[in-house]
């Protein structure tokens, strides 16, 4: 035998005894997928996904999102998992900061999981990096950011943000003389008043005064006379425009505030000594059932307010089959409320991401891009009645400026009776795109 065959042999040798014991301890310690599986961590028959949202911060916190995903997780695989798989999500606290949103990307990257499902962030573009360059799709965000409706892998499941404050501005044009928004100063809060008046102008009227609060403030006391006052009937509406002839003749107030929309109407409600009570108003995930409750029910400062959402009402009998699954395989988490949007929205996300599993064939070849390539692809998903049916295909796209992957717009219109949230009366769902189109810009 030559040198080189000898060495040739020898070193095939050795690889051969190299990959054999690293197998063997990989047995022993529990090894991950090989490079390349479906699977990620959690082995070949595993899906592993991530869900993150910020929890215990000084802003807005969204709890209830994981802890839905986990939910989700424990039914699911209680029913053999999805397509011949072990369904494994991860759960990530984003902190509500920019370094907290990427680390939870970037575990999502190393733990290989195959997509992110129903998150909430208020940084776009901390996350949504690492999640491209990997080529992890991110199914159902909460739609906070534009990220959300620019990115090539990202695949909401509502209107986001943008939908729900152009529904506002429908729901208080036909109502309101004037329009006051109380919004937090911060980058996500700047987008906030061109929906809603975009919604305005399609009912003839002027742009809404705006309002800025710190959006960790704990007194909101200023903001809320600057609020009452410029809601007065008495004030010039911005814009010029005022409608009383038409019988519009009250002064309306929203507020899009997160966890801070509490603070303002109980400082709204004290401000208010004359007893005026301009209209009230909101989106869904600022105001809840829960918050309703808690803070007086049929007394509470949010009666008789206006809020719009992206989902029918929590009573609906659409929820059913989510509020047994919380009930059944949620208990002892108090966190994982089935009136909250993000709780909604997460439910959608799993149920999107279910659907296109199974259109693989023999459940083979699920990776990310594997995934992405799906959902680009696929036809229209169905999620039980709660949106539209949801399809991002190219052609799919809409023309709504800084948010191209806007593929549902619809919104409801939703009013606080008795201390329930219900269905405004003769109110439709409305599909808020042709409302953004015509907007100048809505980021």
């Amino acid at each position: 035998m030559t040198t080189r065959r000898r060495t040739a042999a020898l070193s095939r040798a050795l690889l051969a005894r190299t990959t054999a014991l690293a197998a063997g301890a990989c047995l022993v310690a529990g090894c991950g997928a090989l490079p390349g599986g479906s699977g990620g961590s959690g082995g070949a028959d595993t899906l592993t996904v991530m869900t993150f949202a910020p929890e215990d911060s000084q802003a807005t916190n969204m709890p209830g999102m994981p802890g839905m995903a986990k939910a989700y997780e424990s039914w699911i695989n209680s029913k053999g998992g999805i397509n011949g798989h072990k369904l494994r999500v991860l759960t990530c606290n984003e902190h509500n900061t920019p370094t907290g949103a990427a680390d939870c990307a970037r575990k999502a990257v190393a733990e290989k999981a195959v997509a992110v499902v129903g998150s909430y962030s208020q940084h776009g573009r901390a996350f949504m990096a690492p999640l491209e360059a990997e080529g992890i799709p991110f199914i159902g965000g909460y739609g906070i950011t534009s990220e959300e409706f620019q990115s090539p892998l990202s695949y909401p499941v509502n209107g986001g943000q943008p939908a729900l404050l152009a529904g506002v501005g429908h729901q208080l044009g036909r109502a309101c003389a004037k329009v006051v928004l109380v919004r937090p100063d911060t980058l996500a809060g700047d987008s906030l008043p061109v929906p809603l008046n975009a919604g305005l102008k399609a009912n003839q009227m002027g742009d809404a005064s705006d309002i800025r609060a710190a959006e960790d403030s704990a007194d909101l006391s200023e903001q809320a006379r600057e609020a009452l006052a410029g809601s007065s009937p008495g004030a010039p509406a911005k814009g010029g425009a005022t409608t009383a002839k038409d019988g519009k003749d009250k002064g309306c107030v929203a507020a899009v505030l997160g966890a801070r929309t509490e603070t303002f109407f109980d400082a709204f409600r004290r401000a208010d000594s004359q007893h005026r009570k301009p209209q009230v108003s909101s989106v869904l995930g600022s105001v809840s059932q829960a918050l309703v409750d808690r803070t007086g029910g049929k007394e509470s400062p949010f009666e008789g307010a206006y809020v719009t959402s992206w989902y029918p009402v929590a009573a609906d009998p659409l929820w059913t089959q989510m509020r047994n699954v919380i009930s059944d395989h949620a208990f002892g988490d108090d966190s994982v409320d089935p009136d909250d949007s993000g709780t909604q929205t997460t439910w959608i996300a799993y149920t999107v991401f279910n659907e296109v599993v199974k259109r693989f064939e023999d459940g083979k070849g699920i990776t990310a891009r594997g995934l992405a390539r799906k959902l680009n692809q696929s036809e229209p998903v169905k999620t039980g009645g709660l949106t539209p049916e949801l399809s991002w295909r190219y052609e799919d796209m809409r023309a709504v400026a800084g948010f191209p992957r806007m593929v549902n717009g619809r919104v409801t219109f939703q009013v606080v009776e008795q201390g329930r949230l219900v269905s405004q009366q003769g109110e439709q769902s409305m599909d808020m795109t042709k409302t953004l189109e015509q907007s100048p810009r809505s980021s």
